[in-house]
């Protein structure tokens, strides 16, 4: 039966999987892979479990799946048992994946990325959660699509996967495709998601039952109260980081920056002082570091052309410089595991008394 409902109020056609008057439940296959975070497995189900719950009805139908059939442990040792392992037979209209360390091995698994190319071609919704959109990337399925990418690792993506529309954003809802950043993000994808396909007033429901005040929307920042807070800095510190981080492959020395953002050299250097506790200098090598552990642990370039790309031009200073930050040489930091090294973000000190103008 053709939907005369106005269409303003239409959920969008790509998007739209269920109607009221269906009486068969959506099929959700829930993938896990190894080091999955089990926060986003409750965040995937729980809003779910609660639709059904509040409708008295099985809306929602979930099978957890792995690559092998076997139980999959997630990056805080909790294990879960999954109902099987993905068969080319199998069917299903939503399909998540979700992961969060060391995918890189994953994303060259012939079997999985003819799974998830086979479940496109089916019809089905594909929804990656965390790392999982780099599982939906690899598979091709997200070629020409955004997709929103924690912050963490958008440099790696975008390097490894230049055909999809990586966002520093919270998710994304767009033609059977569906991505989120992660951790509570995904709260919002699935309410976003259960609004728009499903009912409104149903998914508002749900929210209240979660104790969320609101669903944030996809373009929102990540680091709302974080490093690109706008209230972090004084205007003259936020463009002198903004020249750093959009110079990290051919740096700019000290003196440039300061001119660049009406500042001696002398104030810059006191204000980052007072800010973050570093000299500019240190600030703007903690910077470069960071993309550098990035394009280490989450692509297959080369440590010359990381350590290029990240503006050192001899690998000799780089592997010096890189070892004494996190204890082992760029050679051996090249997956994106648990154990891994971990870089640390620079965030401001206690607001103090001003020591300089702005």
């Amino acid at each position: 039966m053709k939907d005369q409902r106005p269409d303003s109020e239409k959920p969008p056609e790509t998007l739209l999987t269920w109607r009221r008057g269906d009486v068969t439940p959506l099929r959700v296959a829930v993938l896990l892979l190894p080091s999955f975070s089990n926060f986003g497995l409750a965040a995937v189900l729980e809003p779910l479990a609660i639709a059904n719950w509040l409708t008295q009805r099985q809306l929602f139908e979930w099978t957890l799946l792995s690559l092998d059939g076997q139980p999959v442990q997630a990056s805080n040792g909790l294990s879960s048992v999954v109902s099987e392992g993905i068969r080319s037979d199998q069917g299903f209209d939503v399909c998540l994946v979700i992961a969060s360390f060391d995918v890189h091995k994953h994303s060259r698994n012939l079997a999985l990325k003819s799974w998830l190319r086979k479940q496109a071609l089916f019809g089905a919704v594909l929804m990656g959660v965390e790392t999982g959109t780099e599982l939906l990337a690899a598979a091709g399925v997200l070629d020409g699509y955004e997709a929103a990418v924690h912050w963490d690792n958008l440099q790696g993506f975008q390097e490894s996967y230049p055909r999809v529309h990586a966002k520093p954003q919270l998710y994304t809802l767009e033609r059977q495709r569906m991505t989120c950043a992660g951790a509570t993000t995904t709260l919002d994808m699935m309410l976003s998601w259960l609004g728009q396909s499903i009912d409104s007033d149903l998914a508002r429901e749900v929210g209240m039952h979660l104790l969320m005040g609101h669903v944030r929307q996809p373009a929102d920042n990540q680091l709302d109260g974080g490093l690109t807070n706008t209230g972090m800095y004084g205007s003259k510190m936020r463009r002198a980081v903004h020249l750093m981080e959009q110079a990290l492959e051919e740096p700019l020395d000290c003196e440039a920056i300061a001119s660049q953002v009406g500042l001696s050299r002398r104030q810059l250097e006191r204000q980052f002082k007072q800010q973050t506790g570093l000299s500019p200098l240190k600030y703007y090598i903690t910077l470069r570091l960071a993309k550098a552990h990035s394009l280490l642990q989450q692509t297959r370039l080369s440590v010359a052309q990381v350590a290029a790309c990240s503006g050192f031009g001899s690998l000799e200073h780089f592997s010096r410089t890189y070892r004494a930050k996190f204890g082992c040489p760029p050679s051996e930091d090249r997956s994106q595991v648990w154990s891994a090294p971990v870089m640390r973000q620079p965030l401001r000190k206690e607001p103090r008394q001003a020591c300089g103008p702005d």
